[in-house]
């Protein structure tokens, strides 16, 4: 028993790399090809909204995915519903690399990436709701919130390997042969993401907790409806919460389009752009256990409140390095912002969001709450290319936007009840009565 926390806490963070790696690489082919290669050509402002819009796409279907796959969860089982999405996420991303472009066969070329992105979205729907459930589920009292961020340690990983595979691409093959052939590398490796998912979670065994809701019968019929009845109030709160989302977005879609792109005219280089994301999430995989540790310590709500206030107000700083052309400043602030900053509230929410719901609503509860939140920030960067283009003041008018997303999301926190004192049997109930601390302090010290 003392191994299963460990056992599952590795298979969240492979999974999740494995499967966010097929999603953040449509993000950085987003931003840096397919503008030109699945769009007409003329106006290149327009190529990019375009783009930034199959992007958002994904999003778009996270909260169907979310709705299937969450109550597939918490009716058949955490270990089912993530090989189902590993097997999605990793067919659809592997066909994107064999489509046409739009020079031979127009229309259809992102008709075809549209029709592939939603069912990425949708696969992606239910990923880190049912990882963080079986860890959760899994991990000794007081430890859940270090345990559970290791999946986010496994997105941001996913996030280094995108940017890592087209660091090569972009930097080493002349611009024609990177534009018809070297973006297709990445997706064509989503082969080997499907077979290795398919076996890492295969070998993961089911939750106790949610054995024991199957042998009780007390499995719903509905999960949503009785998720929205029960806890409705929480599932508003993790909504607003979950538009924290756009920190990254604004940093790794719209940044890399604002830097790179002709209609900005900033004159980035892809490959230096590719830089400033990968140091930016090593630095983010390194401190993530630290702060969900510390997490299990202090409280859930003070990390997230003080990480989406701070990484919101450093977006303006950041931006404006950015449209200054400072490679050195926009690393550093890059750091800061996301890379430091934001885990506050990135490593603590998969944990959080799961104490807020009960054993036999959870994976959907988290699933379709977090999955709307972050659709609504999806197509934050189309709104940005028309709201803030060339010539306008960018820093403040993007800025703007994410610190008020980031205001939002830690008045929902504050408003939220504490959970890293409560057994997990009595989460999501809100009558339920913390562990004294000093109750607490001595199970924590006994389960490290």
């Amino acid at each position: 028993m003392e191994r299963t926390p460990r056992k599952a806490a590795a298979s969240g963070w492979v999974g999740s790399a494995l499967e966010y790696y097929d999603f953040f690489i449509y993000a950085q082919a987003a931003a840096l090809v397919f503008p030109a290669i699945f769009f007409p050509q003329g106006n290149p402002t327009v190529g990019v909204v375009a783009s930034l819009a199959t992007f958002g796409v994904g999003y778009v279907a996270r909260p169907l995915g979310a709705f299937v796959l969450g109550q597939w969860g918490d009716k058949h089982g955490r270990k089912n519903v993530l090989v189902l999405c590993m097997l999605m996420m990793g067919i659809s991303t592997f066909l994107v690399a064999l489509l046409p472009t739009y020079e031979s066969v127009g229309v259809l070329a992102p008709t075809l990436l549209v029709i592939l992105r939603l069912i990425q979205g949708f696969a992606v729907g239910g990923e880190i709701s049912g990882a963080s459930a079986m860890i959760v589920e899994h991990a000794p009292f007081g430890r859940r919130g270090f345990y559970a961020s290791f999946t986010l340690q496994g997105v941001q990983a996913g996030q280094i390997l995108a940017a890592a595979v087209f660091l090569p691409m972009s930097a080493f093959l002349p611009d024609e042969a990177f534009q018809s052939w070297g973006w297709r590398v990445p997706f064509l490796l989503s082969a080997l993401v499907v077979v290795a998912g398919y076996v890492i979670r295969r070998r993961v065994d089911e939750t106790p907790a949610f054995r024991e809701e199957q042998e009780q019968n007390a499995v719903p019929k509905a999960p949503i409806v009785q998720v929205v009845r029960e806890n409705g109030s929480d599932m508003l709160r993790v909504i607003a919460m979950a538009l924290m989302n756009i920190v990254p977005t604004t940093a790794t879609v719209f940044g890399a389009t604002y830097a790179t792109s002709k209609a900005y005219g900033l004159g980035f280089s892809p490959t230096t752009y590719l830089w400033i994301s990968v140091v930016g999430n090593v630095v983010a995989v390194l401190l993530i256990p630290f702060v969900g540790n510390l997490s299990d310590r202090i409280g859930r709500r003070p990390c997230i409140i003080v990480g989406s206030l701070g990484s919101g107000a450093l977006s303006f700083a950041y931006l404006w390095a950015v449209s200054e052309g400072n490679v050195g400043l926009a690393f550093v602030l890059a750091i800061l912002m996301w890379g430091v900053v934001y885990q506050g509230y990135n490593a603590i929410f998969p944990a959080f969001y799961q104490e807020l719901f009960p054993t036999r609503t959870r994976v959907t509860g988290f699933a379709v709450s977090q999955n709307i939140g972050t659709a609504i920030t999806a197509f934050m960067p189309t709104l940005f290319a028309v709201l803030a283009p060339s010539g306008s003041n960018v820093p403040l008018i993007v800025g703007s936007f994410t610190f008020g997303f980031a205001v939002l999301a830690a008045v929902s926190a504050w408003s939220a009840r504490e959970t890293f004192r409560i057994q997990l049997d009595d989460l999501g109930a809100k009558d339920a009565t913390p562990v004294p601390a000093d109750d607490y302090a001595r199970l924590r010290a006994a389960s490290v």
